[in-house]
């Protein structure tokens, strides 16, 4: 599957929570059209998904992967920009109601094709199994949330030993040279990771990048103080001159941190590389010691030290916790899986996957 498909996580187990993207995944006004699948663990979402992708991508269609961060073997969506068509998991803890019913959005019920009254014998040790699950993930939040605060910390440090005026006539100049004034046109901007948090340590599709952008700008920025002043500088000029970009947040702190901008339609990545997240050698590289004090740098470099050690053993412990949930929702789908009539899952799929492939997509 992992051919020529781009990757994204649309949520992100953060230090702010669980962030999702998943309801902006689509634009109802623009002649998209989300089709949001409702059912338990285990019930087929990510092998619909999965069979969508491949037969998309045979009849020769742009189709996004959008892997599970609590299991990243699964998939949580699936875009196919083609047809301006999502396919979506719209239960917790991402969970997408309909804005616009029929309009916009389909529900998939796979729950019609499950006997409930074979889960409602096993009702008690579901509630008990998906209990211990919510528990972990709690802990897991709270292992998260402290390192994010040592990740803060050094973004905060790194920032103040930089010179943020040079910082800024760096970004200014390079998007202006390297984004080009267009004609008028509304601007678009989606929003994703492309790192995260997951029961197998943290993922990075660094591939998708590199496999489908011809001009890279990597920062080496390890803790983001200066490379965040550029991916804002970027996304601003991007916006402004009408292009439609992926705005790729950081998956500790979403809500400060921009890690990446990309711009499809001049095949133009500006990403930040740092302990996560890395690229080949091959491409650019502006180096964060040319924007730094390194006297300021030498004065805070054990704090950034002891915060950097101290937040791998707190994302040690959120993915061995992560990994022990995974091992309780596997004990959730088998309840799920027995209870399935996947023949009749597997003729609908066939029908819905023609249905979803063959239809117009308004311009």
């Amino acid at each position: 599957m992992d051919k020529a498909f781009e990757k994204y996580f649309l949520g992100a187990n953060s230090g702010e929570g669980f962030v999702s993207h998943f309801g902006d995944s689509y634009n109802c006004f623009d002649g998209w059209r989300a089709f949001i699948i409702k059912g338990g663990p285990g019930t087929g979402k990510s092998s619909f998904m999965k069979y969508i992708a491949v037969k998309a991508a045979d009849r020769g269609y742009e189709a996004v992967l959008c892997p599970c961060s609590s299991d990243p073997d699964s998939l949580d969506g699936l875009i196919i920009k083609d047809l301006k068509t999502v396919i979506i998991d719209g239960t917790a803890p991402h969970t997408v109601e309909p804005v616009y019913p029929g309009a916009c959005e389909e529900i998939i019920n796979l729950g019609v094709f499950w006997n409930g009254d074979a889960l409602y014998k096993n009702a008690e040790k579901i509630i008990s199994v998906t209990n211990q699950n919510k528990k972990l993930h709690t802990a897991v939040s709270a292992y998260i949330s402290a390192a994010s605060e040592l990740v803060y910390d050094n973004f905060r440090l790194s920032r103040q030993c930089a010179d943020g005026k040079k910082v800024e006539r760096f970004a200014e100049n390079a998007a202006q040279r390297l984004i080009p004034k267009k004609a008028n046109r509304k601007p678009r901007e989606w929003v994703r990771f492309l790192c995260g948090i997951t029961p197998r340590g943290i993922i990075a599709y660094s591939d998708t990048v590199e496999k489908f952008y011809k001009n890279i700008i990597v920062i080496d920025d390890k803790y983001g103080g200066v490379s965040n002043t550029v991916m804002n500088t970027v996304r601003e000029t991007a916006l402004s001159r009408g292009y439609e970009i992926i705005t790729v947040k950081n998956p500790f702190l979403p809500s400060k941190i921009t890690d990446h901008i990309l711009i499809p339609e001049l095949s133009l990545a500006f990403v930040r590389e740092y302990e996560y997240m890395s690229f080949s050698k091959q491409y650019r590289r502006i180096h964060l010691r040319r924007f730094t004090d390194i006297n300021a740098v030498r004065a805070v470099r054990n704090r950034i030290t002891f915060n950097r050690r101290a937040a791998r053993e707190l994302l040690l412990g959120a993915v061995n916790t992560l990994s022990k949930a995974k091992a309780v929702h596997d004990e959730i789908e088998k309840y799920y899986i027995n209870a399935m009539d996947f023949g009749a899952l597997t003729r609908f799929a066939e029908e819905k996957a023609n249905q979803i492939l063959s239809r117009s997509v308004k311009q």
